[in-house]
């Protein structure tokens, strides 16, 4: 009952300030206060006050909050401590779950390495003439004739 003549008191007092605003010319404004102003009696009128009241003042209420809170609490401290687990190895059945989801393994991973053999020998003057071509710095020297030509062009 409290709680419906605060609700009207507050609406009351809102329309009489949306009065004064518009008695200065200032309908646009006015139009919103009194909009706002009537929310208050709305609510009351429809028993949110009395339910709003009833919640925030029990405090069964308030301990099913809590109980809640320590619920979500719980679930992300599960969440974090598995993906720990994951990166840190985790048990083998994860590990597998974890491999399923990755998609299937190469059936040769080392196929595209190149093998150390004989191809190894031909290999080795190849990387002595890529090493020629390199300055002191060790970065290939190249022709950059055709990028001085366009600077010149533009002056630059």
């Amino acid at each position: 009952m409290l709680s419906s003549t605060i609700c009207t008191v507050v609406s009351v007092a809102g329309l009489g300030i949306a009065a004064l605003t518009a008695y200065r010319k200032r309908f646009l404004a006015a139009t919103r206060i009194a909009a706002v102003s009537l929310v208050p009696v709305g609510l009351a009128m429809t028993g949110v006050i009395d339910w709003l009241t009833g919640v925030v003042f029990k405090p069964v209420v308030w301990a099913g909050f809590g109980v809640l809170a320590l619920s979500v609490v719980l679930f992300m401290i599960a969440r974090v401590a598995e993906r720990h687990s994951l990166k840190a190895g985790g048990s083998r059945k994860e590990r597998r779950a974890a491999a399923r989801q990755q998609g299937p393994a190469a059936v040769a991973p080392k196929a595209s390495a190149p093998s150390l053999g004989a191809g190894a020998r031909a290999a080795q003057p190849a990387a002595q003439a890529q090493a020629k071509g390199r300055s002191k710095g060790g970065a290939p020297q190249e022709d950059f004739s055709d990028i001085e030509a366009i600077l010149k062009k533009h002056g630059i």
